[in-house]
């Protein structure tokens, strides 16, 4: 027999086993596992987030050996992509973790932030005595971040790079934030493509995502699967909002997710100053991780859509605010403001600080910006709760609350549609996943209508196989 029969029937007698550890059934905590040909590779690994019975997966040894993994592969920066990797590499993970330029740096910051705000909640709920837990310990700390980091190797984005003798990998453009990618990898032939999270056609500052040709198994989200985005001039509304809060002579406190978002806002008021459409209001953004995240922005220009001197200006309009000191010097100013501050989903960060102060004046609005999440302050918010507990305290909720959906960095339903259309062939099978049920369940009727694919919303911790040549089992 020669070699490259032996090579063929070896190949047959293959299966590829997905094990999904998180991402599936909820947006949060996405973490897939492949295991094919003697290697075993983790496509992201994030933390949960949302209801407490989510955030408590996160204290929870994997159903594996993190010491087994050969490699990580990061589709973006995000904390449900990546914030528990200092947990994966404390239980003895040793191997290298891999993502774009810009997604290792910002994975860093994120991290290290990550690490700061457990520290801290545990040391405020010791001190407040709101935890049942004796002493409250943090999920991980910062040296336990700093091990991690030191795993994060870099990758070129556009280029088939051998993993393994059979296994290559590809990271494609794909939106959403600063070096965020999808990922292809291919395993002796057979395509596996991972959508990580997909971004915007028309993203402020980010060039639409590239789209790929080819899948033989799908993984792809549903954030926004059941809906599409109002189609608003989003600066007119920011503008209709400050012009409000400005005559009210109240305060606009912007929750905001660090990576992308932030900058977003940032741009769209620097945008509203330069054509004469803004107020004498002095605008504050309260995030260390944002202002961090903004020196990646300006040293990876081919990455988005600002120059250098764009994004100096930029900056210079808004004071960046940079000790907790500052927060109440800001806290104590009665005048007219506005704050932009972490966290996205108001579940931790500066953000929290202003809203002791600020939610229980009618004068004040809080401004919406992206996905809350299922137990989330920003959920519960949006849905019109009268009281808020922060730091184990109730806080009347008197403040405006509003919400512009049209910010979103995730694709809605037509774009995550059109972002698949590209792929020429019928893929064995479509895993749908990063989604609430409603969201997802949609989606998977969708696809299924629009393109006639064999789709499932796999369950948290289910495993499938592939054979190498034909089809699924055990979906």
């Amino acid at each position: 027999m020669s070699k490259e029969k032996h090579k063929t029937t070896f190949m047959q007698n293959e299966k590829i086993n997905i094990q999904f550890l998180g991402g599936a059934g909820t947006v949060t905590g996405s973490k897939y596992l492949v295991e094919a040909l003697g290697k075993k590779i983790m496509i992201d690994c994030g933390l949960f987030q949302g209801i407490k019975k989510l955030r408590l997966l996160n204290w929870d040894s994997l159903p594996i050996d993190p010491a087994e993994i050969d490699v990580v592969l990061l589709t973006h920066a995000h904390l449900d992509h990546t914030g528990y990797l200092p947990r994966l590499v404390k239980s003895g993970f040793k191997k290298s973790i891999w993502g774009t330029a810009p997604t290792i740096d910002i994975t860093e910051i994120i991290l290290k932030d990550s690490a700061k705000i457990n520290e801290e909640e545990a040391e405020q709920a010791n001190k407040g005595g709101f935890s049942k837990h004796s002493p409250a310990k943090p999920l991980y700390n910062l040296k336990d971040a700093q091990r991690a980091i030191q795993h994060l190797k870099k990758i070129e984005s556009n280029k088939w790079i051998s993993l393994f003798e059979n296994i290559k990998v590809r990271f494609q453009y794909n939106g959403h934030i600063l070096g965020a990618t999808f990922i292809e990898l291919d395993i002796a032939g057979k395509l596996l493509v991972f959508s990580g999270d997909i971004g915007r056609k028309d993203d402020l500052l980010l060039s639409p995502p590239s789209q790929p040709g080819k899948a033989d198994i799908l993984f792809v989200e549903s954030t926004y699967g059941d809906r599409l985005h109002p189609i608003d001039k989003v600066e007119n509304l920011i503008h209709d909002i400050v012009h409000d809060v400005w005559e009210d002579k109240g305060t606009l406190i912007i929750p905001s997710f660090a990576v992308e978002r932030t900058q977003t806002l940032m741009y769209l008021f620097w945008q509203l100053r330069k054509k004469g459409r803004m107020p004498d209001i002095p605008i504050y953004m309260d995030s260390p991780m944002g202002d961090n995240v903004l020196d990646v922005f300006y040293n990876t220009s081919g990455w988005h859509k600002l120059t250098k001197k764009e994004c100096t200006e930029m900056c210079e309009y808004i004071h960046i605010v940079e000790s907790y000191k500052e927060t109440w010097e800001i806290i104590d100013k009665k005048r007219s403001k506005i704050i932009i501050a972490g966290s996205g989903m108001v579940s931790g960060g500066r953000v929290l600080t202003y809203l002791t102060k600020y939610i229980d004046n009618p004068k004040t609005r809080l401004l919406l910006v992206g996905f809350q999440a299922e137990g989330t302050r920003g959920r519960q918010l949006l849905n019109g709760i009268h009281e808020v507990k922060i730091y184990g305290k109730y806080y009347p909720v008197e403040a405006q609350v509003l919400n512009i959906q049209s910010l979103s960095a995730h694709a809605d339903q037509a774009e995550l549609l059109n972002w698949m259309g590209a792929i020429k062939n019928t893929p064995e099978h479509v895993f749908i996943v990063h989604g609430e049920a409603q969201a997802s369940d949609v989606l998977r009727v969708k696809i299924k209508d629009k393109f006639g694919w064999e789709c499932s919303i796999p369950e948290l911790n289910s495993m499938v196989s592939f054979d190498l040549v034909t089809k699924a089992e055990g979906v």
